[in-house]
């Protein structure tokens, strides 16, 4: 729609995982060189973790692109499978013959294996949202990876997932699983030169005359309030660049930004309480005990909600002082989750 009045002849800021629109961060690059070395070196198991919407999956299918014709690769991005689903999209993706059990699949496919190494190729099993990972698969996983020689593994799997991953490999049950783990590696969110790159760039791969379009002011607020997750920058630019054109705006201002945050409900609740942390969530924890009378005096937060809510996740406010945090709700979070990612922030 906005396409032809800011002269694009793509959509910039689409949520599709494209790789042509993949921007190379010196995080990303230092993802994609411990990949590329656990394949080529024959390492084994290789994991990759990031925050929802960080580009992931992007990074995984511009991976499995750059790989030669010598590496058969097999990605499962759908990891809620019974073990009998798993082996069956194993060898469709492996382009094997169905077998008629579990031990002929494996036969067949430690054969395959077996020949390519001596060929002097590479084979990748790719499991993207691995964190979703039932136990019985990932049994079955490590049991993959005994497919070896004397000096290398035959099958090179990567695992890729959300922070999440890291806790459910620390279970004590998946300890040999954890011990096999050659490369750990993690895409980190942008800062704010990067959230500007990061526009910029995606302007001028959909073939913006003028990269631009976006001020310096309307940059800063994307980032603030995106945190620097390309997903939401994406969502953010795409509903400005909507937004000014609707307006006939030759440049996307911090107005513009400001109005598509509203409408998205990004806009954040600062919490300027002095409380520390610690305090601040054991109030929390009391308040969403049932039967629980504790209250917290009004006077501790800019804005007293309605109802307790279900907190989500919680962060520094962008340059506030420390002792202020930056809380965001949704009422469908368990309040569980709110004190595993306070305690990743507190780490």
């Amino acid at each position: 729609m906005y396409q032809q009045f800011y002269n694009l002849r793509d959509i910039p800021f689409s949520l599709a995982p494209d790789p042509a629109y993949l921007f190379r961060t010196e995080s990303l690059l230092e993802v994609f060189a411990n990949l590329q070395y656990g394949i080529e070196s024959g390492k084994g198991l290789v994991v990759v973790t990031g925050e929802v919407g960080t580009g992931k999956t992007t990074v995984l299918r511009s991976l499995l692109q750059s790989l030669d014709r010598s590496v058969l690769s097999a990605y499962i991005f759908n990891p809620l499978l019974s073990t009998e689903e798993f082996f069956d999209l194993l060898a469709s993706e492996f382009r094997l013959k169905p077998q008629p059990s579990k031990a002929a699949m494996l036969r067949l496919l430690g054969y395959v294996l077996m020949s390519r190494h001596t060929q002097g190729m590479r084979t990748v099993l790719v499991i993207d949202e691995a964190h979703l990972l039932p136990p019985h698969l990932l049994e079955e996983i490590r049991l993959l990876s005994n497919f070896e020689t004397n000096r290398e593994k035959l099958l090179q799997i990567i695992l890729c997932g959300q922070p999440e991953l890291h806790d459910v490999l620390a279970q004590p049950e998946l300890r040999q699983l954890k011990q096999r783990i050659s490369l750990k590696c993690q895409i980190k969110i942008f800062n704010e030169r990067e959230t500007g790159e990061y526009i910029r760039w995606r302007l001028r791969v959909a073939g913006a005359r003028d990269e631009n379009l976006f001020t310096p002011e309307a940059i800063q607020m994307v980032h603030q309030y995106s945190g620097g997750i390309p997903r939401l920058i994406n969502n953010i630019c795409d509903n400005a660049l909507l937004s000014g054109f609707s307006e006939e705006s030759p440049r996307i201002t911090q107005s513009i930004v400001g109005d598509v945050i509203d409408v998205l409900d990004l806009a954040p609740m600062t919490v300027t309480s002095p409380q520390t942390v610690e305090a601040l969530l054991n109030e929390q924890e009391r308040r969403a005990t049932p039967g629980s009378t504790a209250k917290m005096n009004p006077s501790q937060m800019t804005q007293t909600p309605q109802a307790t809510p279900k907190v989500r996740y919680i962060r520094p406010a962008p340059e506030q002082d420390k002792s202020k945090f930056t809380i965001k709700t949704e009422q469908e979070e368990e309040a569980p989750k709110f004190f595993a990612r306070v305690k990743v922030l507190k780490r």
